[in-house]
């Protein structure tokens, strides 16, 4: 490593002492070449302020400084409206991804924006070391409508799903299972953290963040929907290898852990029949199942969860997107004894449930209350349904299955329409209308709850508009 000549760095330093022994070092007015970049602020009295927005809305400046983890679509939003959102030349567009399932009760929510204005004048974080009246308020409420028993409250949905692995760990190491699996389905998706990745059954997601090769260990996938497959998955891991014997060692099922309905693996409903044998499998050796309604709770499926479509009752859920309205905030709710696994230090989370989160989400569930949200999601649902199917019957070459409950809607591209759903959702956005992809083959329709009888009717113009280009 090659370091700077010592004596002509000492004799390039100022040092500043104030009568209160600070100090402040400035920076040598020059470095041999090889030097390594001494970072900015080390270097320099002043902070620089930040810039103006204006300075930064292209694409171009935006990718200087930010990281390139998303494809992202050449368009800047300045502001919204309900289902509306506005670009920088203030050009309209009908929102119908709402933040990726988040936005539930769309954009500058009058009721929302001055909870949070409310509440940061109070108080607006403060640690989990102390009893937080909003973080129990909304505990009972979800407690109240749901089968849980206690919430565990985080920042996202990949922490609430990473609460429930380390939640069905700690249960299987309470049976004596020293190699739990965490049974999971092909195509799934629960989130971008190591240990949620692992979870997710998609090999896609998994490449360059392996060691040897391997992912997060205690990970078993089977077809989504497959009841065949997941029974003969749960007799091969709880039958115990000789050699594990050996060692005084014991493998087990620790959960089975499923969507309610598969959003990223292309807007797939669960079987009442497939998750009757799952509850029933955990049942017979002490597993957890546990849901991910991360996409799919909330009121979207026109459910308060997902689950309820299916007629079981799982051990663990976990909840976030829609839960804050757009502020971030996560939530892992459990049953019986499941509700009682976690002691103090086992997890936490320094934001979890802070006032500020919380209002929002109490905010959210008020307004889901006092406005009978769920109606209009089961009647705006079978509107979009009906409407896609229309579409796909009359453009049969490139859509084609409708699939979804709700508001959580897809619609199929076929492998030789000509185009993906991804250049779909491309082409629907010129023409004013937002949508998001489903993989590589299905447009997926995910609008503010909130939305209207007129702006479904407008969205389904403006994606036939898109369609009908694609054929010339």
């Amino acid at each position: 490593m090659y370091f700077p000549d010592i004596k002509a760095l000492l004799c390039s330093l100022v040092l500043l002492i104030d009568s209160n022994h600070a100090f402040m070092v400035a920076a040598p007015t020059s470095f041999n070449k090889k030097t390594t970049s001494v970072p900015h602020s080390s270097l320099n009295v002043a902070l620089v302020p930040p810039v103006d927005l204006s300075t930064v809305e292209s694409g171009e400046e935006f990718d200087k400084v930010v990281q390139k983890t998303y494809g992202r679509y050449p368009l800047t939003i300045k502001y919204g409206k309900g289902c509306k959102l506005y670009d920088i030349e203030d050009k309209e567009y009908l929102d119908f991804v709402s933040g990726i399932a988040t936005c539930a009760l769309g954009h500058a929510n009058e009721e929302l924006s001055e909870a949070i204005s409310n509440q940061m004048k109070t108080l607006h974080h403060v640690s989990n070391l102390y009893y937080i009246p909003e973080q129990a308020a909304l505990a009972k409420w979800l407690c109240d409508n749901s089968v849980a028993d206690k919430a565990f409250f985080c920042n996202s949905g990949a922490e609430a799903n990473e609460g429930a692995i380390k939640l069905a760990r700690k249960h299987a190491s309470n049976r004596g299972i020293t190699d739990p699996i965490i049974i999971t389905a092909v195509n799934s998706f629960h989130g971008r953290t190591l240990a949620a990745i692992s979870a997710t059954g998609q090999p896609k997601y998994h490449k360059g963040f392996s060691y040897g090769g391997d992912m997060v260990q205690g990970f078993e996938y089977i077809p989504y929907n497959d009841i065949d497959a997941l029974k003969k998955k749960v007799e091969e891991i709880n039958t115990n290898p000789p050699e594990l014997e050996e060692a005084g060692r014991k493998r087990g099922v620790a959960a089975i852990m499923l969507e309610s309905l598969q959003g990223e693996g292309g807007i797939v409903p669960g079987d009442k029949e497939f998750f009757a044998e799952a509850r029933s499998l955990c049942d017979s050796s002490g597993a957890l199942l546990m849901l991910d309604e991360v996409q799919a709770g909330m009121g979207r499926t026109g459910k308060l969860w997902g689950y309820e479509n299916l007629d079981i009752v799982p051990d663990v859920f976990t909840s976030a997107k829609a839960l804050g309205g757009g502020v971030p905030i996560g939530a892992m709710l459990a049953k019986g004894e499941a509700a009682s696994v976690f002691g103090p230090g086992d997890h936490a989370s320094t934001y979890g449930g802070n006032p500020l989160a919380c209002a929002s989400a109490l905010t959210v569930a008020k307004y889901m209350v006092d406005n009978d949200i769920l109606t209009n999601v089961n009647e705006r649902g079978a509107q979009l349904k009906d409407g896609l199917e229309s579409l796909a019957e009359k453009y049969p070459s490139i859509l084609g299955e409708v699939r979804g409950w709700g508001l959580l809607r897809g619609v199929v591209v076929h492998a030789d329409a000509g185009c993906t759903a991804g250049e779909l959702v491309g082409d629907a956005m010129k023409e004013g209308l937002l949508l998001v992809p489903a993989g590589t083959s299905v447009v997926r329709f995910v609008p503010p709850l909130i939305v209207t009888e007129e702006e479904i009717t407008k969205a389904l113009e403006l994606f036939e508009l898109g369609v009908k280009k694609r054929l010339g």
